[in-house]
């Protein structure tokens, strides 16, 4: 723990920030360019869907996105309630509109998905029904940073529901296999190697790093705003007590 309290100070994370963003604000705008170059126009048509299988390129990342977000959300509420850290929970209230705008897409995507694939664009399967309670649990813990006032008891109360939202991942991750759902098993990350064209995989794998990288990008420039944010306020506290 002692390497994270190095960045609590918020100078220091401020600074260190600042010279981070610039580099990976490069590479993810790289990352996505030379992505979605590959997904439109390098990548073949899939032998079933033909070329609306390129909604995938934007629905796969997003999906892993969701939970890759509610995932650092739930453990930097941890770090939060557990250590106290001061940024942590700046972390996870500035992760949170990243995340339920990714899981957002991720719903939309799959509805057009599913129309060719199933023939509706939408069914009540464990998969899509725990997303879609995902981006409830996004918009809860949203609320509560909205409608609590006090920064504390905002920070504990979204802290809380976070940990106990993340209960969801693992049943998210395992729903195709622990129930029958029409949502395909996965397909990239496989103990056995990736089951789809070669061909598919240069645009999916940058894309998938480059949401990673946008996700750290915008991030790091929310949380310099909240902190800027909340130093404006509390000198204005402090005149007002003056």
């Amino acid at each position: 723990m002692s390497n994270l309290h190095q960045f609590a100070n918020p100078t220091r994370f401020l600074k260190m920030s600042s010279t981070l963003l610039p580099w990976v604000g490069a590479l993810t705008g790289f990352l996505l360019v030379y992505g979605f170059w590959q997904a439109l126009f390098v990548s073949p048509p899939d032998y079933q869907m033909g070329e609306a299988v390129r909604i995938m390129y934007v629905h796969v990342p997003s999906a892993y996105m969701g939970m890759l977000v509610y995932g650092s959300m739930a453990f930097a509420s941890a770090i939060a309630l557990i250590w106290k850290h001061p940024l942590a929970d700046i972390a996870a209230k500035c992760s949170a509109p990243i995340g339920v705008a990714f899981t957002g897409l991720a719903l939309a995507t799959g509805m057009l998905w599913g129309q060719p694939m199933w023939g509706t664009f939408w069914v009540w399967d464990a998969r899509l029904t725990s997303v879609l309670l995902l981006f409830f649990i996004y918009l809860g813990y949203i609320g509560l940073w909205l409608t609590i006032e006090d920064t504390s008891r905002a920070s504990r109360a979204a802290a809380i529901l976070a940990l106990v939202g993340s209960v969801n991942l693992p049943i998210i991750h395992y729903s195709v296999e622990w129930w029958n759902t029409l949502h395909q098993p996965a397909s990239l990350l496989r103990l056995d190697g990736p089951t789809i064209d070669p061909g598919m995989l240069p645009a999916l794998l940058s894309l998938i790093v480059g949401y990673t990288t946008f996700y750290i990008t915008i991030l790091l420039w929310r949380m310099q705003k909240e902190l800027i944010v909340r130093k404006i306020r509390a000198l204005q506290i402090l005149r007002s007590n003056q």
